[in-house]
């Protein structure tokens, strides 16, 4: 029986970040009031909406970034064999 993830045997770090970037992405929250929010939460720092809004922009961004290039390494893996 095959496993969904082809990941047996090679390095897990690819199909990981995939999935970890992909459910960052689902949970990012809409607002940068609610990102303040939350760092307000976790860290007791306090930021202003020009600054949650930049972060949650730069975080989307990485995410992304790093979602294609999962799905890169996934195509270059299928190739190969």
């Amino acid at each position: 029986m095959k496993s969904a993830c082809q990941c047996r045997g090679k390095s897990l770090l690819p199909c990981c970040a995939g999935l970890l970037s992909g459910l960052l992405l689902l949970l990012m929250p809409k607002c940068p009031a609610c990102v303040a929010a939350y760092v307000a939460l976790g860290t007791g720092i306090g930021l202003s909406f020009t600054t949650a809004a930049a972060l949650r922009t730069g975080a989307i961004l990485f995410c992304l970034a790093v979602l294609v290039l999962s799905i890169c390494f996934f195509i270059q893996r299928r190739l190969d064999h």
